[in-house]
């Protein structure tokens, strides 16, 4: 039986995701890793294979990125690329095409070799669009704005941003 995971947040890029196996649930600390076969089933549900030791590379890679956003600096930076020198992209022609192939040390830090790159690949792109929920800190959650203004605020509209709306309801009417 496959294990399903109930998670707030789903679909967002690798690095975010991997951040996102992590949340406030009624004042106690979820982990997806913490359940059995969790590991797993996070790796299958991102189209990732069941990779044996990849747990504590993943834990090590997904508190390494929270530094990274928490706490920037050259200690974070350091412990990123410590992660990231730990595999590499070698370009290859294959069948008439050109692929980028993962090349890492040890095949249980792939996963989080992956998530660390896309961290990169993320900031390239658009690092004004990773943004942490705005329920800070009942809301632990991170996720990428596709928004066509980058306005977004929260993970959610339907938990946390009505959650603020209605607490902003109930004091409008608290103040009537």
């Amino acid at each position: 039986m496959t294990l399903v995971l109930q998670r707030p947040l789903i679909g967002e890029p690798l690095a975010l995701d991997l951040l996102n196996t992590t949340w406030p649930d009624r004042g106690e600390r979820r982990d997806v890793f913490d359940e059995p076969g969790g590991v797993g089933a996070w790796l299958t549900e991102r189209g990732l294979p069941d990779t044996p030791g990849a747990e504590e590379p993943l834990r090590h890679t997904r508190s390494v990125l929270r530094e990274v956003l928490e706490s920037p600096g050259p200690s974070a930076e350091r412990a990123l690329n410590e992660v990231l020198a730990r595999g590499r992209l070698r370009p290859e022609l294959r069948e008439g095409g050109a692929e980028e192939v993962i090349e890492v040390d040890d095949a249980a830090w792939r996963p989080a070799w992956l998530a660390a790159y896309g961290y990169l690949s993320l900031l390239r792109a658009r690092p004004d669009r990773i943004k942490r929920c705005s329920a800070y800190p009942v809301c632990t959650l991170y996720f990428d704005d596709t928004t066509r203004n980058g306005t977004r605020r929260w993970c959610s509209m339907e938990t946390c941003g009505n959650r603020a709306k209605a607490a902003r309801h109930y004091r409008r009417e608290q103040s009537a």
